[in-house]
Protein backbone atom coordinates (compact mmCIF):
# COMPACT_ATOMS: atom_id res chain seq x y z
CA UNK A 1 0.00 0.00 0.00
CA UNK A 2 1.36 3.40 -1.00
CA UNK A 3 1.05 5.84 1.86
CA UNK A 4 1.04 9.59 1.66
CA UNK A 5 4.22 9.65 3.67
CA UNK A 6 6.06 7.56 1.07
CA UNK A 7 4.60 9.56 -1.77
CA UNK A 8 5.93 12.72 -0.16
CA UNK A 9 9.48 11.52 -0.76
CA UNK A 10 8.86 11.74 -4.51
CA UNK A 11 6.77 14.91 -4.74
CA UNK A 12 8.00 18.40 -4.01
CA UNK A 13 6.11 21.69 -4.46
CA UNK A 14 8.81 24.39 -4.15
CA UNK A 15 8.11 25.62 -7.66
CA UNK A 16 4.63 26.84 -6.80
CA UNK A 17 4.52 30.57 -7.23
CA UNK A 18 3.82 32.51 -4.01
CA UNK A 19 0.95 34.43 -5.59
CA UNK A 20 -0.71 31.17 -6.58
CA UNK A 21 -0.23 29.66 -3.12
CA UNK A 22 -1.78 32.77 -1.59
CA UNK A 23 -4.86 32.23 -3.74
CA UNK A 24 -5.12 28.57 -2.75
CA UNK A 25 -5.35 26.71 0.52
CA UNK A 26 -2.01 26.14 2.29
CA UNK A 27 -2.62 22.41 1.79
CA UNK A 28 -2.06 22.86 -1.96
CA UNK A 29 1.62 23.53 -1.28
CA UNK A 30 2.05 20.22 0.57
CA UNK A 31 -0.05 17.55 -1.16
CA UNK A 32 -0.35 16.76 -4.89
CA UNK A 33 -3.42 17.56 -7.00
CA UNK A 34 -4.81 14.04 -6.88
CA UNK A 35 -5.86 11.95 -3.91
CA UNK A 36 -3.38 9.47 -2.47
CA UNK A 37 -4.02 6.45 -0.28
CA UNK A 38 -2.81 6.49 3.30
CA UNK A 39 -2.26 4.23 6.24
CA UNK A 40 -5.39 4.14 8.42
CA UNK A 41 -3.30 3.46 11.50
CA UNK A 42 -1.43 6.71 10.90
CA UNK A 43 -4.77 8.50 10.53
CA UNK A 44 -6.10 7.13 13.80
CA UNK A 45 -2.87 8.12 15.56
CA UNK A 46 -2.89 11.71 14.30
CA UNK A 47 -6.59 12.18 15.09
CA UNK A 48 -5.93 11.01 18.67
CA UNK A 49 -3.00 13.43 18.93
CA UNK A 50 -5.10 16.30 17.66
CA UNK A 51 -7.98 15.45 20.00
CA UNK A 52 -5.63 15.19 22.97
CA UNK A 53 -4.08 18.62 22.34
CA UNK A 54 -6.79 20.78 20.76
CA UNK A 55 -9.96 19.69 22.55
CA UNK A 56 -8.78 20.12 26.18
CA UNK A 57 -7.20 23.46 25.27
CA UNK A 58 -10.40 24.70 23.66
CA UNK A 59 -12.58 23.25 26.41
CA UNK A 60 -10.62 25.16 29.03
CA UNK A 61 -10.59 28.33 26.93
CA UNK A 62 -14.31 28.34 26.29
CA UNK A 63 -14.90 27.54 29.96
CA UNK A 64 -13.23 30.85 30.71
CA UNK A 65 -15.34 32.58 28.04
CA UNK A 66 -18.54 31.27 29.58
CA UNK A 67 -17.50 31.73 33.20
CA UNK A 68 -16.38 35.27 32.49
CA UNK A 69 -19.98 36.13 31.58
CA UNK A 70 -21.64 33.96 34.22
CA UNK A 71 -19.62 35.56 37.05
CA UNK A 72 -21.84 38.63 36.83
CA UNK A 73 -24.93 36.66 37.82
CA UNK A 74 -23.20 35.14 40.85
CA UNK A 75 -21.38 38.32 41.85
CA UNK A 76 -24.67 40.21 41.75
CA UNK A 77 -26.15 37.95 44.40
CA UNK A 78 -23.40 38.59 46.91
CA UNK A 79 -22.48 42.24 46.75
CA UNK A 80 -21.60 43.61 43.33
CA UNK A 81 -25.09 45.02 42.64
CA UNK A 82 -25.17 47.03 45.85
CA UNK A 83 -21.48 48.03 45.78
CA UNK A 84 -21.73 49.42 42.24
CA UNK A 85 -25.29 50.75 42.59
CA UNK A 86 -26.79 48.48 39.95
CA UNK A 87 -30.13 48.32 41.76
CA UNK A 88 -32.07 51.55 42.07
CA UNK A 89 -35.15 52.13 44.26
CA UNK A 90 -37.74 53.75 41.99
CA UNK A 91 -40.66 53.88 44.42
CA UNK A 92 -39.60 54.02 48.08
CA UNK A 93 -43.20 54.58 49.24
CA UNK A 94 -44.36 51.15 48.10
CA UNK A 95 -44.09 48.10 50.36
CA UNK A 96 -41.72 46.52 49.63
CA UNK A 97 -39.98 49.39 47.78
CA UNK A 98 -39.96 48.95 44.00
CA UNK A 99 -36.48 48.36 42.63
CA UNK A 100 -35.18 48.71 39.05
CA UNK A 101 -32.42 46.43 37.77
CA UNK A 102 -32.09 48.27 34.45
CA UNK A 103 -28.45 49.11 35.18
CA UNK A 104 -27.69 45.42 35.65
CA UNK A 105 -29.44 44.71 32.35
CA UNK A 106 -27.20 47.24 30.61
CA UNK A 107 -24.08 45.90 32.32
CA UNK A 108 -25.00 42.48 30.89
CA UNK A 109 -25.83 43.82 27.42
CA UNK A 110 -22.78 46.10 27.05
CA UNK A 111 -20.51 43.07 27.13
CA UNK A 112 -22.17 41.93 23.91
CA UNK A 113 -21.95 45.37 22.34
CA UNK A 114 -18.21 45.03 22.90
CA UNK A 115 -18.25 41.62 21.22
CA UNK A 116 -20.12 43.12 18.27
CA UNK A 117 -17.43 45.77 17.91
CA UNK A 118 -14.58 43.24 18.09
CA UNK A 119 -15.82 40.32 16.01
CA UNK A 120 -15.01 41.40 12.46
CA UNK A 121 -11.71 43.27 13.03
CA UNK A 122 -10.30 40.53 15.25
CA UNK A 123 -11.50 37.79 12.89
CA UNK A 124 -9.68 39.62 10.08
CA UNK A 125 -6.49 39.63 12.16
CA UNK A 126 -6.41 35.91 12.90
CA UNK A 127 -7.18 34.96 9.30
CA UNK A 128 -4.56 37.31 7.90
CA UNK A 129 -1.82 36.51 10.44
CA UNK A 130 -0.67 33.57 12.57
CA UNK A 131 -3.68 32.33 14.56
CA UNK A 132 -1.82 31.31 17.70
CA UNK A 133 0.18 34.48 18.18
CA UNK A 134 -2.76 36.74 17.29
CA UNK A 135 -5.34 35.01 19.48
CA UNK A 136 -2.90 34.44 22.34
CA UNK A 137 -1.94 38.12 22.51
CA UNK A 138 -5.57 39.28 22.52
CA UNK A 139 -6.49 36.70 25.20
CA UNK A 140 -3.71 37.96 27.48
CA UNK A 141 -5.17 41.46 27.13
CA UNK A 142 -8.63 40.01 27.86
CA UNK A 143 -7.32 38.49 31.11
CA UNK A 144 -5.89 41.83 32.20
CA UNK A 145 -9.21 43.53 31.49
CA UNK A 146 -11.05 40.86 33.51
CA UNK A 147 -8.78 41.42 36.52
CA UNK A 148 -9.36 45.17 36.29
CA UNK A 149 -13.01 44.57 37.26
CA UNK A 150 -11.85 44.27 40.85
CA UNK A 151 -10.89 47.95 40.76
CA UNK A 152 -14.26 49.21 39.48
CA UNK A 153 -16.08 51.42 42.00
CA UNK A 154 -19.30 52.45 40.22
CA UNK A 155 -21.70 51.30 37.54
CA UNK A 156 -20.24 53.66 34.89
CA UNK A 157 -16.83 52.02 35.34
CA UNK A 158 -18.45 48.59 35.09
CA UNK A 159 -20.13 49.64 31.82
CA UNK A 160 -16.75 50.56 30.29
CA UNK A 161 -15.04 47.45 31.61
CA UNK A 162 -17.78 45.16 30.29
CA UNK A 163 -17.53 46.68 26.81
CA UNK A 164 -13.77 46.11 26.52
CA UNK A 165 -14.12 42.65 28.08
CA UNK A 166 -16.53 41.69 25.29
CA UNK A 167 -14.31 43.27 22.62
CA UNK A 168 -11.22 41.22 23.52
CA UNK A 169 -13.13 38.02 24.29
CA UNK A 170 -14.82 38.00 20.87
CA UNK A 171 -11.76 36.50 19.17
CA UNK A 172 -11.95 33.15 20.98
CA UNK A 173 -15.14 31.43 19.74
CA UNK A 174 -14.68 32.47 16.11
CA UNK A 175 -11.04 31.30 16.10
CA UNK A 176 -12.04 27.96 17.64
CA UNK A 177 -14.71 27.41 14.98
CA UNK A 178 -12.26 28.07 12.17
CA UNK A 179 -9.48 25.92 13.68
CA UNK A 180 -11.76 22.90 14.14
CA UNK A 181 -13.07 23.22 10.59
CA UNK A 182 -9.46 23.12 9.32
CA UNK A 183 -8.34 20.06 11.29
CA UNK A 184 -11.30 17.67 11.03
CA UNK A 185 -13.42 16.12 8.29
CA UNK A 186 -17.00 17.27 7.76
CA UNK A 187 -18.37 14.16 9.52
CA UNK A 188 -16.07 14.67 12.55
CA UNK A 189 -16.65 18.36 13.06
CA UNK A 190 -19.95 18.47 14.95
CA UNK A 191 -18.67 16.05 17.61
CA UNK A 192 -15.46 18.06 18.08
CA UNK A 193 -17.26 21.41 18.11
CA UNK A 194 -19.62 19.97 20.72
CA UNK A 195 -16.73 18.69 22.85
CA UNK A 196 -15.24 22.12 23.45
CA UNK A 197 -18.63 23.82 23.43
CA UNK A 198 -19.82 21.48 26.22
CA UNK A 199 -17.75 23.57 28.60
CA UNK A 200 -20.73 25.94 28.78
CA UNK A 201 -22.59 23.25 30.71
CA UNK A 202 -19.73 21.90 32.77
CA UNK A 203 -18.60 25.39 33.70
CA UNK A 204 -22.11 26.25 34.85
CA UNK A 205 -21.74 23.43 37.38
CA UNK A 206 -18.11 24.16 38.30
CA UNK A 207 -18.76 27.92 38.32
CA UNK A 208 -21.69 27.48 40.71
CA UNK A 209 -19.43 25.62 43.13
CA UNK A 210 -16.68 28.25 42.82
CA UNK A 211 -19.16 31.10 43.29
CA UNK A 212 -20.67 29.36 46.31
CA UNK A 213 -17.22 29.02 47.88
CA UNK A 214 -16.22 32.61 47.23
CA UNK A 215 -19.56 33.83 48.56
CA UNK A 216 -18.57 32.60 52.03
CA UNK A 217 -15.33 34.57 52.23
CA UNK A 218 -15.51 36.67 55.40
CA UNK A 219 -13.16 39.32 56.80
CA UNK A 220 -10.90 39.47 53.71
CA UNK A 221 -9.40 42.76 52.42
CA UNK A 222 -11.49 42.53 49.23
CA UNK A 223 -15.11 41.69 48.52
CA UNK A 224 -16.03 38.18 47.35
CA UNK A 225 -16.92 39.31 43.83
CA UNK A 226 -13.51 41.03 43.46
CA UNK A 227 -11.71 37.75 44.14
CA UNK A 228 -13.88 36.07 41.50
CA UNK A 229 -12.71 38.44 38.79
CA UNK A 230 -9.06 38.37 39.90
CA UNK A 231 -9.05 34.56 39.75
CA UNK A 232 -10.79 34.34 36.38
CA UNK A 233 -8.52 37.04 34.89
CA UNK A 234 -5.31 35.38 36.10
CA UNK A 235 -6.37 32.02 34.61
CA UNK A 236 -7.18 33.77 31.34
CA UNK A 237 -3.71 35.32 31.13
CA UNK A 238 -2.12 31.89 31.59
CA UNK A 239 -4.42 30.47 28.91
CA UNK A 240 -3.36 33.28 26.56
CA UNK A 241 0.29 32.28 26.86
CA UNK A 242 -0.63 28.66 26.02
CA UNK A 243 -2.51 29.84 22.91
CA UNK A 244 0.65 31.44 21.52
CA UNK A 245 1.65 27.91 20.45
CA UNK A 246 -1.64 27.12 18.67
CA UNK A 247 -0.99 26.17 15.01
CA UNK A 248 -2.99 27.77 12.21
CA UNK A 249 -3.66 24.52 10.32
CA UNK A 250 -2.44 20.90 10.01
CA UNK A 251 0.30 22.22 7.71
CA UNK A 252 2.13 23.81 10.67
CA UNK A 253 0.93 21.64 13.57
CA UNK A 254 4.01 21.00 15.68
CA UNK A 255 2.73 17.65 17.02
CA UNK A 256 2.71 15.91 13.61
CA UNK A 257 5.56 13.95 12.06
CA UNK A 258 6.12 14.67 8.32
CA UNK A 259 4.11 11.56 7.39
CA UNK A 260 1.30 12.44 9.78
CA UNK A 261 1.17 15.99 8.41
CA UNK A 262 0.63 14.68 4.88
CA UNK A 263 -2.09 12.29 6.02
CA UNK A 264 -3.71 14.99 8.18
CA UNK A 265 -4.18 17.12 5.07
CA UNK A 266 -4.95 14.37 2.58
CA UNK A 267 -7.81 12.98 4.68
CA UNK A 268 -9.57 16.37 4.46
CA UNK A 269 -9.71 16.33 0.68
CA UNK A 270 -13.06 14.51 0.38
CA UNK A 271 -14.90 17.05 2.55
CA UNK A 272 -13.99 19.85 0.09
CA UNK A 273 -13.76 22.28 3.05
CA UNK A 274 -10.04 23.11 2.85
CA UNK A 275 -7.74 23.90 5.76
CA UNK A 276 -6.56 27.53 5.64
CA UNK A 277 -5.97 30.39 3.19
CA UNK A 278 -4.60 33.65 4.55
CA UNK A 279 -5.67 35.86 1.67
CA UNK A 280 -8.87 37.83 2.34
CA UNK A 281 -11.14 37.30 -0.69
CA UNK A 282 -13.78 40.01 -1.00
CA UNK A 283 -15.74 37.90 -3.49
CA UNK A 284 -16.21 35.18 -0.85
CA UNK A 285 -17.37 37.71 1.73
CA UNK A 286 -19.89 39.12 -0.76
CA UNK A 287 -21.13 35.60 -1.49
CA UNK A 288 -21.57 34.95 2.23
CA UNK A 289 -23.51 38.20 2.67
CA UNK A 290 -25.92 37.15 -0.10
CA UNK A 291 -26.18 33.47 0.88
CA UNK A 292 -29.61 32.71 2.35
CA UNK A 293 -28.38 29.69 4.31
CA UNK A 294 -25.69 31.81 6.03
CA UNK A 295 -28.39 34.28 7.03
CA UNK A 296 -30.66 31.54 8.36
CA UNK A 297 -27.94 29.77 10.34
CA UNK A 298 -26.50 32.92 11.87
CA UNK A 299 -29.94 34.30 12.72
CA UNK A 300 -30.78 31.00 14.39
CA UNK A 301 -27.85 31.61 16.72
CA UNK A 302 -29.29 34.95 17.80
CA UNK A 303 -32.79 33.56 18.23
CA UNK A 304 -31.50 30.65 20.32
CA UNK A 305 -29.38 32.86 22.56
CA UNK A 306 -32.14 35.20 23.72
CA UNK A 307 -32.58 32.79 26.61
CA UNK A 308 -28.89 32.87 27.58
CA UNK A 309 -28.83 36.65 27.86
CA UNK A 310 -31.41 36.32 30.61
CA UNK A 311 -30.01 33.26 32.40
CA UNK A 312 -26.32 34.23 32.47
CA UNK A 313 -26.99 37.65 33.99
CA UNK A 314 -30.18 37.00 35.96
CA UNK A 315 -30.31 33.22 36.55
CA UNK A 316 -29.54 33.22 40.29
CA UNK A 317 -31.77 36.27 40.76
CA UNK A 318 -34.70 34.54 39.02
CA UNK A 319 -34.23 31.36 41.07
CA UNK A 320 -34.13 33.35 44.30
CA UNK A 321 -37.69 34.54 43.53
CA UNK A 322 -38.83 30.89 43.72
CA UNK A 323 -38.33 31.07 47.49
CA UNK A 324 -34.66 30.07 47.72
CA UNK A 325 -31.82 31.87 49.49
CA UNK A 326 -29.16 33.70 47.49
CA UNK A 327 -26.64 30.93 48.25
CA UNK A 328 -29.06 28.15 47.28
CA UNK A 329 -29.86 30.03 44.07
CA UNK A 330 -26.21 29.71 43.08
CA UNK A 331 -26.26 25.94 43.58
CA UNK A 332 -29.48 25.59 41.57
CA UNK A 333 -27.46 26.53 38.48
CA UNK A 334 -25.88 23.07 38.67
CA UNK A 335 -28.80 20.94 37.36
CA UNK A 336 -29.22 23.34 34.44
CA UNK A 337 -25.49 23.13 33.72
CA UNK A 338 -25.54 19.34 33.89
CA UNK A 339 -28.33 19.15 31.31
CA UNK A 340 -26.39 21.59 29.10
CA UNK A 341 -23.25 19.46 29.34
CA UNK A 342 -24.77 16.05 28.68
CA UNK A 343 -27.17 17.40 26.06
CA UNK A 344 -24.34 18.90 24.00
CA UNK A 345 -22.29 15.71 24.18
CA UNK A 346 -25.29 13.54 23.26
CA UNK A 347 -26.20 15.47 20.10
CA UNK A 348 -22.54 15.71 19.12
CA UNK A 349 -22.01 11.96 19.48
CA UNK A 350 -25.21 11.09 17.61
CA UNK A 351 -24.20 13.38 14.74
CA UNK A 352 -20.95 11.40 14.46
CA UNK A 353 -22.78 8.07 14.28
CA UNK A 354 -25.92 8.96 12.28
CA UNK A 355 -25.52 11.03 9.09
CA UNK A 356 -27.74 14.05 8.47
CA UNK A 357 -29.51 14.04 11.84
CA UNK A 358 -28.36 17.46 13.05
CA UNK A 359 -31.41 19.53 12.13
CA UNK A 360 -33.85 16.87 13.35
CA UNK A 361 -32.12 16.85 16.76
CA UNK A 362 -32.07 20.65 16.80
CA UNK A 363 -35.85 20.83 16.34
CA UNK A 364 -36.51 18.21 19.04
CA UNK A 365 -34.23 19.96 21.55
CA UNK A 366 -36.32 23.12 21.21
CA UNK A 367 -39.38 21.42 22.67
CA UNK A 368 -38.13 21.00 26.29
CA UNK A 369 -37.10 24.68 26.30
CA UNK A 370 -40.66 25.68 25.40
CA UNK A 371 -42.04 23.33 28.05
CA UNK A 372 -39.65 24.72 30.68
CA UNK A 373 -40.75 28.29 29.98
CA UNK A 374 -44.41 27.34 30.38
CA UNK A 375 -43.66 25.51 33.66
CA UNK A 376 -41.90 28.55 35.12
CA UNK A 377 -44.38 31.10 33.87
CA UNK A 378 -47.63 29.36 34.80
CA UNK A 379 -46.66 27.62 38.06
CA UNK A 380 -46.93 28.95 41.60
CA UNK A 381 -43.80 30.68 42.95
CA UNK A 382 -44.19 29.75 46.59
CA UNK A 383 -41.46 28.94 49.12
CA UNK A 384 -39.13 26.25 47.68
CA UNK A 385 -41.48 25.72 44.74
CA UNK A 386 -40.57 22.56 42.79
CA UNK A 387 -42.27 23.16 39.43
CA UNK A 388 -40.47 26.40 38.46
CA UNK A 389 -37.13 24.88 39.54
CA UNK A 390 -37.79 21.83 37.36
CA UNK A 391 -38.77 24.09 34.46
CA UNK A 392 -35.66 26.22 34.97
CA UNK A 393 -33.41 23.14 34.93
CA UNK A 394 -34.74 21.75 31.64
CA UNK A 395 -34.05 25.10 30.00
CA UNK A 396 -30.55 23.62 29.77
CA UNK A 397 -31.63 21.91 26.54
CA UNK A 398 -31.03 25.26 24.84
CA UNK A 399 -27.31 24.40 24.88
CA UNK A 400 -27.56 21.44 22.48
CA UNK A 401 -29.58 23.70 20.19
CA UNK A 402 -26.85 26.35 20.07
CA UNK A 403 -24.05 23.77 19.71
CA UNK A 404 -25.79 22.30 16.67
CA UNK A 405 -26.25 25.76 15.14
CA UNK A 406 -22.53 26.48 15.63
CA UNK A 407 -21.49 23.24 13.94
CA UNK A 408 -23.96 23.67 11.06
CA UNK A 409 -22.35 26.93 10.04
CA UNK A 410 -18.83 25.55 9.82
CA UNK A 411 -19.75 22.20 8.24
CA UNK A 412 -21.79 23.79 5.45
CA UNK A 413 -19.59 26.68 4.34
CA UNK A 414 -16.41 26.34 2.27
CA UNK A 415 -13.81 28.95 1.32
CA UNK A 416 -11.53 30.42 4.00
CA UNK A 417 -12.84 34.00 3.81
CA UNK A 418 -16.44 32.81 3.66
CA UNK A 419 -15.88 30.55 6.69
CA UNK A 420 -14.30 33.37 8.68
CA UNK A 421 -17.15 35.73 7.77
CA UNK A 422 -19.73 33.09 8.75
CA UNK A 423 -17.99 32.44 12.08
CA UNK A 424 -17.98 36.16 12.86
CA UNK A 425 -21.58 36.64 11.69
CA UNK A 426 -22.69 33.69 13.84
CA UNK A 427 -21.38 35.42 16.92
CA UNK A 428 -22.72 38.78 15.82
CA UNK A 429 -26.18 37.26 16.05
CA UNK A 430 -25.13 35.53 19.28
CA UNK A 431 -24.45 39.00 20.66
CA UNK A 432 -27.81 40.29 19.44
CA UNK A 433 -29.62 37.49 21.27
CA UNK A 434 -27.65 38.10 24.44
CA UNK A 435 -28.32 41.85 24.25
CA UNK A 436 -32.05 41.37 23.82
CA UNK A 437 -32.44 38.76 26.59
CA UNK A 438 -31.66 40.93 29.64
CA UNK A 439 -33.92 43.70 28.34
CA UNK A 440 -36.89 41.32 28.49
CA UNK A 441 -36.65 41.14 32.28
CA UNK A 442 -38.77 43.88 33.80
CA UNK A 443 -38.39 43.83 37.58
CA UNK A 444 -41.80 45.36 38.11
CA UNK A 445 -43.42 42.34 36.41
CA UNK A 446 -41.98 39.78 38.86
CA UNK A 447 -45.42 39.37 40.42
CA UNK A 448 -46.70 38.18 37.03
CA UNK A 449 -43.62 35.93 36.60
CA UNK A 450 -41.81 37.97 33.93
CA UNK A 451 -44.39 37.27 31.16
CA UNK A 452 -42.49 39.19 28.47
CA UNK A 453 -39.39 37.03 28.95
CA UNK A 454 -41.08 33.63 28.72
CA UNK A 455 -43.38 34.65 25.86
CA UNK A 456 -40.38 35.86 23.82
CA UNK A 457 -38.41 32.66 24.43
CA UNK A 458 -41.37 30.44 23.49
CA UNK A 459 -41.84 32.37 20.22
CA UNK A 460 -38.09 32.19 19.48
CA UNK A 461 -37.86 28.44 19.95
CA UNK A 462 -41.00 27.77 17.93
CA UNK A 463 -39.39 29.80 15.13
CA UNK A 464 -36.22 27.69 15.44
CA UNK A 465 -38.24 24.55 14.75
CA UNK A 466 -39.61 26.14 11.56
CA UNK A 467 -36.18 27.32 10.39
CA UNK A 468 -34.71 23.88 11.05
CA UNK A 469 -37.28 22.36 8.71
CA UNK A 470 -36.54 24.99 6.05
CA UNK A 471 -32.78 24.28 6.17
CA UNK A 472 -33.34 20.53 6.14
CA UNK A 473 -35.27 20.62 2.89
CA UNK A 474 -32.92 23.22 1.34
CA UNK A 475 -29.80 21.12 1.99
CA UNK A 476 -31.44 17.84 1.04
CA UNK A 477 -32.76 19.21 -2.26
CA UNK A 478 -29.42 20.80 -3.20
CA UNK A 479 -27.47 17.62 -2.42
CA UNK A 480 -29.81 15.61 -4.64
CA UNK A 481 -29.45 18.15 -7.45
CA UNK A 482 -25.65 17.93 -7.29
CA UNK A 483 -25.72 14.12 -7.15
CA UNK A 484 -27.63 14.07 -10.45
CA UNK A 485 -24.86 16.07 -12.19
CA UNK A 486 -22.54 13.03 -12.22
CA UNK A 487 -19.42 15.19 -11.94
CA UNK A 488 -15.88 13.92 -12.53
CA UNK A 489 -14.42 12.55 -9.30
CA UNK A 490 -10.86 13.29 -10.40
CA UNK A 491 -11.77 16.94 -10.74
CA UNK A 492 -13.06 16.87 -7.15
CA UNK A 493 -9.64 15.66 -6.00
CA UNK A 494 -7.82 18.30 -8.02
CA UNK A 495 -9.82 21.32 -6.80
CA UNK A 496 -10.27 20.25 -3.17
CA UNK A 497 -7.62 22.72 -1.94
CA UNK A 498 -8.29 25.57 -4.40
CA UNK A 499 -10.09 27.54 -1.65
CA UNK A 500 -13.43 27.47 -3.46
CA UNK A 501 -16.70 28.24 -1.72
CA UNK A 502 -19.47 25.69 -1.30
CA UNK A 503 -21.40 27.43 -4.10
CA UNK A 504 -18.46 27.50 -6.50
CA UNK A 505 -17.55 23.87 -5.85
CA UNK A 506 -20.36 21.59 -7.01
CA UNK A 507 -18.52 18.59 -5.55
CA UNK A 508 -19.29 19.97 -2.08
CA UNK A 509 -22.12 18.28 -0.16
CA UNK A 510 -24.11 19.85 2.66
CA UNK A 511 -24.39 18.15 6.06
CA UNK A 512 -27.77 18.49 7.69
Amino acid sequence: MTTVGKYALQVSRPAIDQAVSDEKDVAATIVPDHAQSWDKNVERRLVRKTDFILIPLMWFGYSLVYYDKAILGGATVFGLASDLHLRVVVDPASKPPKVSTQRLSWATSLFYFGMLAGLFPLTYLFQRFNIGKTVGTVVIIWGAVAMSTAGVTNFQGLYAQRFFLGFTESIVPTAFLVVISGFYTQAEQTWRQCLWYSSTGSMTVIGAIINYGYAHIQGAPLKSWQYLYLTAGALTVLFGFALLFLPSSPADAWWFTPEERMVAIERLRASQLGTRCQKIKVSQIKEAMLDIKVWIITMMMGIAYVINGAISGFGPLIVSTFGWSAYDALLWQMPLGGICFFGILLVGYLSLKVPNIRLIMLAFCCLPVIAGCVMIWKSSWHYHAATPIAGYSILGTFAPVTSLVVSLGMANVAGASKKSYTAAATFVWYCVGNIVGPQLIVTQSVGRHYPRLWTAIIVCYALLVVLSAVLYFMFRRENRRRDMLNLDKEEAERIAFDDLTDKQNLHFRYAY
